[in-house]
C-alpha cells in the first residue's frame, strides 16, 4: 500500500508539473499607441525651487552631460553602492549640434524598482505640441539607487533649430513605460544656433 502511494503521488506531480509547463499567455502583451482622452496637463519641472521636491524627484535638471561622483563613508576605498550624478552645464538651451541632451536626477528613496522615461517633440511656435514622437527613453532604476540620467538624442545629424518638450513618466517595472496617467511632469529646451 505505501508503494501504490508513492507511485499515485509521482504520477500526480508529473501530471501537474506537465500542465504547468504547457501554459501560455491567451492574451499577448501590448502596448497602447495613444493613452491619453484629450489633453493631459502634467506640471512643469522647467521652474523649481530648492528644497521643493518635484513628485518623486528631489531634483531634475536637462544637461549636456554628467560626472560621476562616488560617495564614501569618511575612508578612502569606503564607497555606497549608489553613485551620485551630477549635471555638466545644466540648462535649457542647447546648440543643433550636441548629440545627447540628458535629463539627470535624484529621487527619493525607492522601495521597489522603478523605470523612468522621457518622449520628446518639437513645439510649434504657438507652444502646440507637434503629434509625431521623435524619440523616447526608458531608465530601470532597482529599489535601492537614487540618482540616473535619461538620454534625449537627435533623430538627424542636427537638431532643428526649434522649441521641444519632455514628457516624463514614471511607473513601475512591468508596467507599460509610457502611459498617460504615469506621466509626472514637462520639461522644455529650445535649441538655437551658436552664436
Amino acid at each position: 500500500m505505501t508503494e501504490g502511494c508513492v507511485v499515485a503521488g509521482m504520477l500526480s506531480i508529473t501530471l501537474y508539473c506537465q500542465q504547468v509547463g504547457e501554459a501560455k499567455e491567451l492574451l499577448p502583451l501590448k502596448e497602447q499607441e495613444s493613452t491619453e482622452v484629450g489633453s493631459t496637463q502634467s506640471p512643469s519641472f522647467d521652474d523649481q525651487q530648492t528644497g521643493i521636491p518635484q513628485s518623486l524627484f528631489t531634483w531634475v535638471k536637462m544637461a549636456k552631460g554628467f560626472d560621476v561622483e562616488w560617495d564614501t563613508f569618511g575612508r578612502k576605498g569606503w564607497y555606497t553602492q549608489d553613485p551620485r550624478l551630477k549635471p555638466i552645464g545644466p540648462g535649457s538651451v542647447f546648440t543643433p549640434e550636441i548629440p545627447t541632451i540628458y535629463i539627470v536626477f535624484e529621487v527619493a528613496p525607492l522601495e521597489d524598482p522603478t523605470q523612468f522615461g522621457v518622449q520628446w517633440y518639437r513645439e510649434e511656435p504657438n507652444s502646440q505640441m507637434r503629434p509625431e514622437q521623435l524619440g523616447k527613453d526608458v531608465l530601470e532604476l532597482p529599489g535601492h539607487e537614487r540618482y540616473g540620467y535619461l538620454e534625449v538624442t537627435r533623430s538627424g545629424d542636427r537638431w532643428i533649430v526649434g522649441n521641444y518638450v519632455a514628457k516624463i513618466y514614471i511607473s513601475p517595472i512591468g508596467q507599460q513605460p509610457f502611459h498617460a496617467v504615469n506621466q509626472v511632469g514637462t520639461m522644455r529646451f529650445r535649441v538655437l544656433p551658436p552664436e
